[in-house]
């Protein structure tokens, strides 16, 4: 009945603490690109690829006792803890959810800056298209971030080594 949420709250528990209400959309849409069963509709928002689904299960999640969210006030925004709880873990068990080396891209992807994530996630958005064109479309879509060229092609490693991750 909840598969949906036991696999978000699989993310938590692989990757351990998640810093950020962005960075968590972020792995759990590239987890998504990844092949893994997330099903979850994602829209490109201000902040690239965004699921209103993952934020409902992650406040659906956090009032049922299995998610801790932890708000910080950080000068001039709020940012989110979030970590599985006691009864969340307990919950989790009931699940016999195969999803492997799942661990490894989640301690790995939760290393990264969000700020990463978010040009990861956006050049996976447009996997589709030339990687001329997407470079276009995150020099536009995110001018605000300034990211270089080198850093698109950073994020092109980055996919490259996630995807080596899960195939081992």
């Amino acid at each position: 009945m909840l598969t949906d949420h036991a696999k978000l709250m699989k993310v938590f528990a692989s990757a351990g603490e998640v810093i950020g209400r962005k960075k968590l959309q972020k792995m759990v849409y590239i987890a998504k690109k990844l092949n893994y069963p997330f099903y979850e509709k994602y829209n490109f928002h201000f902040y690239g690829p965004y699921s209103e689904e993952v934020t409902l299960r992650v406040e659906e999640l956090c009032n049922l006792g299995f998610l801790s969210e932890l708000k910080e006030n950080k000068g001039g925004y709020s940012q989110y803890r979030y970590t599985l709880t006691e009864n969340g873990e307990e919950f989790l068990t009931h699940y016999d959810l195969e999803m492997p080396h799942l661990n490894e891209c989640m301690t790995k992807m939760n290393e990264q800056s969000s700020r990463f994530l978010e040009l990861v996630s956006t050049v996976l958005f447009f996997e589709n298209l030339p990687k001329e064109e997407v470079q276009e479309k995150v020099f536009t879509l995110k001018s605000k971030q300034r990211y270089t060229e080198d850093e698109v092609n950073e994020a092109y490693d980055y996919i490259e080594s996630l995807r080596e991750c899960i195939t081992q």
